[in-house]
């Protein structure tokens, strides 16, 4: 046997011990608790036979406690490149059978190294966290591991796709880096995030609860707003980020791969979605797939503040981000929640020249103490913000109600939207009809001697003088008022006439958005 051969056979050898992970007994537990290996979530996301290790051989850097004599495998992480659909994707996936997942300094720099390929190479990153959190015989150098990957998070922000999947335990520090990032997949009964461990706040506090409740996948779906897609399996999460991949740019210098066009299905009929009584609910779900290429529409974020709809389509081919007011929930008002998730959406679309459709059917922002108290004020400004700084194109459907603040929050004219569309039905005032009728005939009402029937003639007043969308038209602040089964042409054209926009912005370092 020649050296050359020995040697490639002790590489042979030397990569088996490196892949074994954290042996078997801790394999075959990592597979009772129903959770794949980290080597095995990888292959199930990239194409076969794609995936490029880098780092297979990196030591950790602890001496203390014992730890300079184990030899961790790949020092709990596996990373690399490799292609999704054909499309170059770096990814990193931590090893819980190996010491927990816990993060080392060096574990951390392999994640960094990841991450400046993913930067310099203009491709999106994915990291699976499965990890007990900082490894402790590491002291300080585990937390600036977690530094290092942070500052990372913050600078590749805007540039490239970053998409978390939490999948086991993300305690503590390592929470920070998936909130940094753009899309948070979780599954049910496998993913934990949380800052602080039950085990902490019961001795702290007294109370008990348990790691789901704290910091389950449902509870950062519905409650916290941290997650961004819920899946009930490993499999079906892999499936729904391979689906947003395919939506999405791989850089903020580029726009979204183009597909076929494709016409809706005939399922749904947009001339009878939105009943003729404005104060009956209706799936605005149903609109966006009345138009949108094969009726598909990736929902992001559809748990949490359901009372706005938001996510992808495509239109003639194109990626297209949508938000809706949806009357099924609190009849589609904006509230602090649904204005956060509405105007982190629209920032995302637009540092990736995603055009944004936007579909008005709101009342207005939410009244009431518990609203004022938790800041809507601060909140419903975001959304202004967001759609005022966004330079892609910006189409406005308005299908029903468009009262006060919300009709100018939701992408007005006034907020520079490119094109705005509304329906016959559309009733475009500061307040509902028979409020605002209450108000500005307040003394003609009392005074007559038949009240409820001079409400309802004053209500009819000012219905026809404001409540219909050719009052804003006669400004110039509707564009055109369409019917509904012309809208997918409308919003097609109008697509088509922008994708070349150009928007000249004040020289600033950056703004200051209400955070």
């Amino acid at each position: 046997m020649s050296t050359n051969q020995e040697k490639c056979i002790d590489l042979q050898q030397r990569k088996a011990v490196a892949m074994a992970g954290g042996g078997e007994k801790a394999i075959a537990k990592q597979k009772e608790s129903g959770k794949l290996t980290a080597r095995e979530r990888i292959d199930s996301i990239l194409d076969a036979g794609s995936f490029q290790e880098l780092d297979l051989f990196i030591k950790h850097s602890a001496r203390d406690f014992g730890m300079e004599k184990k030899d961790l495998a790949g020092d709990g992480v596996v990373a690399g490149i490799g292609t999704v659909n054909g499309r170059p994707i770096c990814i990193y996936a931590q090893d819980f059978t190996v010491t927990g997942g816990s993060l080392g300094y060096m574990h951390a720099m392999k994640i960094c190294k990841v991450m400046d390929h993913a930067v310099q190479m203009q491709m999106p990153l994915i990291g699976i966290n499965d990890s007990g959190g900082a490894r402790i015989q590491e002291g300080v150098r585990a937390l600036a591991g977690y530094g290092e990957i942070f500052y990372r998070n913050t600078q590749a922000s805007g540039v490239i796709p970053q998409i978390s999947v939490i999948l086991g335990p993300c305690a503590g520090g390592a929470v920070y880096s998936p909130a940094l990032t753009d899309f948070v997949f979780v599954v049910d009964q496998v993913s934990k995030m949380f800052i602080t461990g039950p085990e902490v706040i019961k001795s702290v506090l007294g109370e008990e609860i348990s790691q789901e409740d704290l910091g389950g996948a449902r509870t950062h779906a519905e409650i916290t707003g941290n997650a961004h897609f819920f899946a009930e399996s490993e499999k079906e999460c892999f499936a729904q980020i391979k689906e947003l991949l395919s939506y999405i740019p791989r850089n903020n210098s580029e726009k979204a791969e183009a597909h076929a066009p494709k016409a809706p299905q005939k399922t749904y009929d947009i001339e009878h979605i939105v009943p003729d009584n404005v104060r009956k609910p209706y799936d605005v779900r149903h609109i966006i797939r009345t138009i949108s290429d094969d009726s598909q529409f990736l929902e992001v974020q559809e748990m949490f503040a359901p009372n706005i709809v938001v996510g992808f389509g495509r239109m003639d081919g194109q990626t297209v981000g949508f938000v809706a007011n949806q009357p099924l929930r609190m009849a589609g008002v904006l509230d602090v929640d649904s204005s956060d998730k509405c105007a982190r959406f629209i920032r995302y679309c637009d540092a990736f020249n995603i055009p944004l459709v936007t579909f008005v059917d709101l009342p207005g922002y939410l009244p009431g103490i518990d609203q004022e108290h938790a800041g809507v004020i601060r909140h419903g400004a975001k959304i202004l913000y967001a759609y005022s700084e966004a330079t892609v194109p910006k189409i406005t459907v308005i299908l029903r109600k468009a009262y006060g603040g919300g009709y100018i929050a939701m992408c007005s004219n006034h907020l520079h939207a490119d094109f705005v569309y509304a329906w016959p039905t559309a009733e475009i005032a500061v307040m509902g009809a028979a409020g605002a009728a209450n108000i500005v005939f307040r003394k003609e009402i009392k005074e007559s001697e038949n009240p409820e029937e001079t409400r309802k003639e004053k209500v009819a007043e000012y219905s026809e003088k404001f409540a219909n969308p050719y009052v804003a038209a006669s400004y110039g602040y509707v564009d055109a008022v369409i019917e509904p089964k012309e809208t997918r042409d409308a919003v097609i054209n109008a697509l088509k006439v922008s994708q070349n926009k150009k928007v000249a912005t004040p020289c600033k370092k950056h703004g200051l958005p209400p955070f």
